[in-house]
């Protein structure tokens, strides 16, 4: 799996970050949970969201961060890019779609 960085401006080097994947999902990089499939990300990390899209599944923990679950990023091409220091992981999820309540109905 190819992924390309989108942003990540918390953090020493940069991280978390939040990546676009070439399976047309998110990579999210965030600090350890203690569950495989659990990450948590600083709120201003959502800031560097690709225009139009969101990241789905974010529960608020109410200090400034966000715990997101998700696959665990496994692919050694993937993580070979990220270069994730040790007291963080990554997960995969879907790339949710922007919507605003004044926004246009399609039908």
């Amino acid at each position: 799996m190819y992924v390309r960085l989108v942003g990540g401006g918390s953090g020493d080097g940069g991280s978390p970050r939040l990546w676009m994947t070439d399976r047309g999902t998110q990579a999210v990089q965030g600090w350890k949970t203690g569950k495989q499939d659990v990450i948590e990300i600083p709120h201003r990390l959502l800031a560097y969201a690709e225009p139009g899209t969101c990241v789905t599944g974010l529960t608020d923990t109410g200090h400034g961060t966000f715990l997101l679950s998700g696959d665990p990023v496994t692919d050694p091409e993937a993580l070979a890019i990220m270069k994730i220091p040790g007291h963080e992981t990554a997960v995969e999820v879907p790339i949710g779609q922007e919507t605003t309540p004044d926004a246009p109905i399609r039908a």
